[in-house]
C-alpha cells in the first residue's frame, strides 16, 4: 500500500536505459521502482561518506 506522506518522483528515460534498467532490476530481484530506490539510496550513502551527513533544512526540505 502506498504511503500518503511519501513523495512522487516522476522521470523521463529513453527506451534503451529503460530496457536495462528492468534487466538489471529483475537480474538483482528487484522492481524497476525498488532498483531505483536502490540506487538513490546508494548514491546518497556515497556522498554522506565523503561530505557528511545531509541535515534538514529550516523550510523541512
Amino acid at each position: 500500500m502506498r504511503n500518503k506522506n511519501n513523495k512522487h518522483l516522476g522521470i523521463e528515460v529513453e527506451p534503451e536505459l529503460h530496457r536495462k534498467l528492468h534487466y538489471i532490476a529483475k537480474y538483482e530481484g528487484r522492481s524497476a521502482n525498488g532498483q531505483i530506490l536502490y540506487l538513490i539510496r546508494q548514491c546518497i550513502r556515497d556522498f554522506e561518506d565523503k561530505n557528511g551527513e545531509i541535515k534538514e533544512d529550516k523550510d523541512g526540505n
